[in-house]
């Protein structure tokens, strides 16, 4: 999968030269009869957006996603609190901004041409490209006149427009269907129960949904890689546009769209079919036997994530054992289990304890400076490679003008620590940096796939418990004292 590696420099100096361009015609403090006054005066932004792995989803600890997070930070920044309204599909979403519903549309929709006689985008701040989906095991087309079954895809979507210029450039005898009912996300679950042959998608959901249903598939790119963008529409005036441009310019030049682009998408890449088949497989085969072990010594840490730690440790296998001598679910070293009580390395209760426990040790030495959503990651990097290992990656980062608190930026060092031209630089010397890199990635990924697949278990399991309760409703057993 690719997914572009924003130029956030050259983000920056654009929004700003729009932002300044636009800047002595507007001024969108204090002006009145237009939407920010608007905004400023109900207290409240109201932002309309889709239901996504994405862009917004729910949580135990509450809302997430990143188009959720970057608009609330708006919101900030504009003096107002947050207000989420989400729809169905994107049949629902741009008739809400036109009838003035929400103020502004952040739901990681790509830039979208037939949109912008009606609607004006912000500055981008990711990109995907649109693939071609199919399902695992049948059939890979290679071009789009290899379709000989339906391909559908959403009313009014990016994709929608991209099939149209393809039929009108290329492919004349191209046909589909459209959904004015279902979202993007829905027919790729369509694609993995096998009830509908191809769609199209981008690049990132596919590749995150992918964690989850192993079973989609992609055929081919369709687009090189578009902009993704927020959405407001051109009858609310400039000064919206106005301050949208600077604050994504101040969120550029602080860093703050790098942290969250890395944290919603920075583990999204190759994905291994085997791999996660095998994964989901032993969520519901040995799983159910651990998670109480794994909620019990949680503690600043979720439950899930010591499980994802834990898999990517030892497969959750207790009696695993590597070629150095490290033992267990956790694979603790015989000095590390020493320092954290742990008698029986191959104990599962002993293991988790005393690997969350030496997590949060390191957790607790991470410095302060670096963001708290980040600090799990330098822990984990710590757990693989070592303290002092973790302490050269930040101290190199910082030599070569990076940010050494920005996990975007320091773990594109880590394979740095077994170049020589770079380890005889630090203290601790050489180090198997790239395999603590792709230790964390792997890590990350494997939160994504168990998070998303018991979400969606508890989602069918609700369904069913439902649909049981109207059958009951509907069809009342009839007690033997009732029958004569």
């Amino acid at each position: 999968m690719k997914r572009l590696k924003l130029n956030y420099l050259f983000i920056g100096i654009v929004t700003l030269l729009l932002a300044l361009a636009l800047w002595p015609n507007v001024s969108w403090r204090g002006d009145r009869g237009d939407l920010i006054e608007e905004i400023k005066s109900r207290g409240e932004l109201r932002i309309g957006t889709l239901v996504s792995p994405i862009s917004y989803y729910s949580t135990n600890e509450g809302p997430a996603g990143l188009d959720y997070e970057l608009s609330k930070l708006f919101a900030e920044y504009l003096g107002v609190k947050l207000k989420v309204v989400t729809y169905r599909n994107i049949s629902e979403l741009f008739p809400a901004l036109e009838d003035d519903k929400v103020d502004m549309i952040a739901s990681s929709l790509i830039y979208n041409r037939d949109r912008q006689a009606q609607f004006r985008v912000g500055p981008a701040y990711y990109s995907v490209s649109q693939q071609l989906v199919y399902r695992q095991g049948t059939a890979k087309p290679k071009t789009l006149t290899d379709l000989k079954e339906p391909l559908m895809v959403v009313s009014g979507s990016a994709h929608a427009s991209t099939l149209n210029e393809l039929k009108k450039k290329k492919y004349p005898d191209l046909s589909w269907t459209i959904s004015s009912d279902l979202s993007s996300q829905d027919l790729l679950l369509q694609i993995a129960n096998g009830k509908l042959k191809y769609t199209i998608a981008d690049s990132v959901t596919v590749a995150i949904l992918q964690r989850i249903y192993p079973q989609l598939a992609v055929a081919f790119d369709i687009t090189d890689e578009e902009p993704v963008m927020w959405y407001i529409n051109k009858a609310g005036g400039d000064n919206l546009y106005a301050a949208i441009l600077d604050f994504f310019n101040q969120s550029v030049e602080d860093g703050t769209i790098a942290r969250l682009e890395e944290k919603y998408l920075g583990h999204v890449g190759s994905f291994d079919y085997v791999d996660t088949k095998t994964f989901l497989r032993a969520i519901d085969q040995v799983l159910p036997d651990l998670k109480p072990l794994f909620e019990k010594y949680a503690d600043r840490i979720h439950w899930k994530m010591l499980a994802a730690i834990a898999y990517q440790e030892s497969h959750w296998n207790p009696q695993a054992t590597s070629p150095t001598g490290v033992r267990g679910l956790m694979m603790l070293t015989r000095a590390t289990a020493d320092g954290v009580g742990v008698t029986d390395r191959i104990n599962p209760e002993q293991s988790i304890r005393g690997g969350a426990k030496y997590l949060q040790q390191l957790m607790d030495k991470i410095p302060s400076t670096v963001p708290e959503d980040e600090r799990i990651w330098f822990a984990l990097a710590a757990y693989n490679m070592g303290f002092g290992h973790m302490l050269d990656v930040r101290a190199l980062t910082k030599k070569q003008g990076g940010n050494p608190d920005s996990w975007v930026e320091v773990k594109q060092r880590l394979p740095m620590l077994s170049q020589k031209r770079y380890y005889t630089q630090t203290n601790y010397g050489y180090a198997r940096g790239h395999e603590a890199y792709k230790y964390v990635e792997n890590i990350r990924r494997y939160m994504v796939s168990l998070t998303g697949y018991l979400q969606e278990k508890e989602k069918q399991a609700a369904l069913k418990a439902e649909q049981e309760k109207i059958m009951k409703e509907s069809y009342p057993t009839v007690k033997s004292s009732d029958v004569d």
